[in-house]
């Protein structure tokens, strides 16, 4: 016997089974561990629903706040926070977080100064207090990405700067705490989560900092694990985070091998390479401030920024007032007979002929004691046996272009000054000393001609015009604020713009067609 049904009756059928399944999962508790979700689940590199309201992380936390035994625990940590940020959080509910996570630095920036400094020995506190400042105030948020719309007869076309997902990024042990916060700013901006290989010598000021922002970006509501790390980190950590198949991204702040190793990966990789920045001063510049610019951009935390000037060529019609008025601002001008002490310890011969530090060239005849790096001037004067009344911020020597103190990225408050017969050779000179890093230069002269020409021939990522380095990156002077300056790999001035991918959204077929 055979019953006859309708395709009404299975209509009525179907919809009753779905009223049933309806009612019994509103019934059922929603929690982490609901094997069954009516939600769909939302792609990880899918922008936030409009809809999407801020809830409180169901990830269980497996490290301590952020900070893994292993890497492979960071990664997967990681890359669930990153799915849950991106399902679950909108535009505004980003900003709260990285608000917090300011409010977080700004609030604890005199330790973080203390603790990086003691760790790594390098620069001085008051330095990295307003290095801490400046990454906190001046690091963009979301407020940087613009949405790219395009309409006609055709439909409606719309360019999202999406996120990549979860980022690898590897820090220096010059800048480790700051760069951490500005990457992990802008990355989160952008809709990322990020994984750090921090510098093996900053590890537990960075060890905190992640603590720092975790414990930030929770009270905030935000999901816990955003921000990873290993808390022992190795190359082989680097290894495993580089390969894993969970990391979409990889950026690199550090020296020329860093950058390289990563553009091996096959990845999109964003590497922040060495710098040399050489500084050009012609006869027309404003001597005195001149002087005073470069004082303090060279002195800034002993030299360890990759910004700072490292060497002057400077027209020898306008050498003396220089030196004279570096003197009268906190300089020290070494003799003959204490450079060649100075060098003496600062300074190691390559005979295994290696490259080391910030070069590849295994030729060079010398390399920088690390030692010495980011010590301040008043040690070395203390080496060599010179005992000064006032305080001495720099180290200035005058010096020919083939000096190791021009050729080598030193990182110490030692400033060699080179006099030049004329404004080419001072150019010719500068491009030579860069050494096609493309990083950082600066120029005083008030001559837009030689501002040009200078600018032109050395193609570097910053260019400074009468003004010290530091107003490069934001620090009196206009522009956001960076850790990660991507000359190797081109995005230059990192921000949450660059940690983004372009995603076209395409209505077609006349849908917004205007008929008039």
């Amino acid at each position: 016997m055979s019953t006859q049904i309708s395709e009404q009756d299975i209509q009525k059928i179907v919809q009753s089974v779905l009223q049933n399944v309806e009612a019994v999962m509103k019934e059922m508790p929603q929690s982490a561990n609901t094997p069954i979700k009516m939600k769909q689940a939302v792609h990880p590199e899918q922008q936030i629903a409009t809809s999407a309201k801020p809830q409180i992380s169901t990830i269980q936390p497996q490290g301590d706040h952020g900070v893994f035994a292993s890497m492979e625990d960071a990664v997967e940590a990681g890359h669930k926070a990153q799915l849950e940020f991106m399902r679950n959080f909108q535009l505004k509910d980003r900003e709260r977080i990285l608000s917090a996570m300011r409010q977080a630095v700004l609030a604890e920036k005199e330790n973080l100064a203390n603790m990086v400094h003691e760790e790594t020995k390098l620069g001085n506190v008051a330095d990295k207090v307003a290095k801490h400042e400046l990454t906190a105030l001046h690091t963009p948020g979301t407020e940087i990405l613009k949405t790219e719309a395009f309409s006609g007869d055709d439909g409606l076309t719309i360019v999202e700067e999406a996120p990549f997902g979860l980022i690898g990024a590897v820090t220096p042990v010059t800048n480790p705490t700051e760069t951490i916060l500005n990457n992990s700013i802008g990355m989160l901006a952008a809709g990322n989560a990020v994984v750090f290989n921090v510098h093996p010598s900053s590890k537990n000021s960075c060890a905190y900092m992640v603590r720092l922002l975790n414990k930030a970006i929770k009270a905030a509501g935000g999901p816990e694990n955003l921000i990873t790390m290993v808390g022992n980190p190795t190359l082989d950590t680097m290894q495993v985070l580089i390969d894993s198949p969970k990391i979409r991204m990889l950026v690199g702040t550090g020296g020329p091998g860093l950058v390289k190793t990563l553009l091996k990966s096959g990845k999109k990789a964003v590497g922040a390479g060495a710098g040399n920045p050489p500084v050009v001063v012609d006869n027309t510049a404003d001597l005195e401030h001149a002087a005073k610019s470069i004082i303090d951009g060279a002195s800034f935390d002993n030299n360890i920024l990759c910004i700072a000037e490292k060497e002057v060529f400077v027209l020898d019609s306008a050498a003396d007032d220089l030196v004279f008025h570096m003197l009268n601002n906190g300089a020290y001008m070494l003799d003959q007979y204490q450079l060649e002490k100075v060098m003496s310890f600062a300074l190691e011969e390559n005979e295994k002929q290696l490259a080391q530090g910030c070069s590849l060239d295994s030729k060079r005849e010398y390399h920088v004691a690390k030692k010495w790096v980011g010590q301040p001037a008043s040690a070395f004067l203390k080496e060599i046996g010179v005992v000064t009344n006032g305080e001495v911020r720099l180290l200035i020597c005058g010096v020919d272009f083939d000096h190791p103190f021009v050729q080598l990225e030193q990182m110490m408050p030692v400033l060699p000054i080179v006099r030049t017969k004329s404004l080419d050779e001072a150019i010719d000179f500068a491009v030579k000393a860069e050494h096609g890093n493309r990083h950082t230069a600066i120029m005083h002269s008030k001559n837009v001609d030689h501002l040009t020409r200078f600018a032109r021939a050395v193609e570097t990522t910053i260019f400074v015009k009468n003004a010290s380095s530091l107003a490069g990156v934001g620090f009196g002077g206009e522009g956001f604020t960076t850790m990660t300056i991507a000359g190797p790999t081109g995005e230059g001035i990192t921000s949450a713009k660059t940690f983004t991918r372009q995603r076209r959204c395409v209505l077609a077929e006349g849908g917004f067609r205007i008929i008039g």
